[in-house]
């Protein structure tokens, strides 16, 4: 189904309707919309003058999924809005597993408050996370290996056997 910009524009302009219910249905209709909506919906995330319309364009581009995984990290490349990075970084922790991957590669980056914002969104997935995080600690990439340890390390239980396990072979 293609939907036109127009329809889009007028959906995302729900995410703040006063009544709730409007609210969910253009949400329901924004992730039927699928990859045409991904770059409205960060544009609003982006531009939003309150969380709660941060909230609900997340909210939508969580339930989009994957295609939203690669727009978001770049944009948070792009956007060093504190705002803007904690909600994506949500919006990537909630798409879960099909963010994983691209969430540790973006990380091999020199800036380090958006490292912390991708080590965010590792942790609010978990367990998932864990095993491709341990694949990294031996990365050639200094800055990915310091990004995995550190990460599993804020995962507490989930992460922390994975290192000691890593810092025993070493011995």
């Amino acid at each position: 189904m293609e939907v036109r910009g127009e329809e889009i524009r007028k959906q995302i302009a729900a995410l703040a309707s006063p009544r709730i219910e409007e609210r969910h249905e253009a949400i329901s209709n924004l992730r039927e919309t699928g990859t045409p909506a991904i770059s409205p919906l960060i544009t609003a995330l982006a531009e939003a003058g309150d969380n709660d319309r941060r909230w609900y364009a997340a909210i939508a581009l969580a339930k989009i999924g994957e295609s939203s995984v690669a727009p978001l990290i770049a944009a948070m490349r792009e956007h060093d809005s504190r705002e803007f990075r904690r909600y994506a970084a949500a919006t990537l922790g909630e798409i879960g597993i099909p963010a994983i991957e691209s969430l540790i590669a973006a990380m091999a980056s020199d800036d380090r408050e958006l490292r912390g914002f991708l080590s965010q969104a590792l942790c609010r997935i978990g367990v998932p996370a864990v095993e491709p995080l341990r694949q990294r600690l031996n990365d050639a990439d200094e800055i990915l290996r310091s990004c995995a340890t550190l990460t599993l390390w804020q995962m507490g239980e989930a992460g922390l056997p994975t290192i000691v396990e890593h810092a025993e072979k070493e011995e």
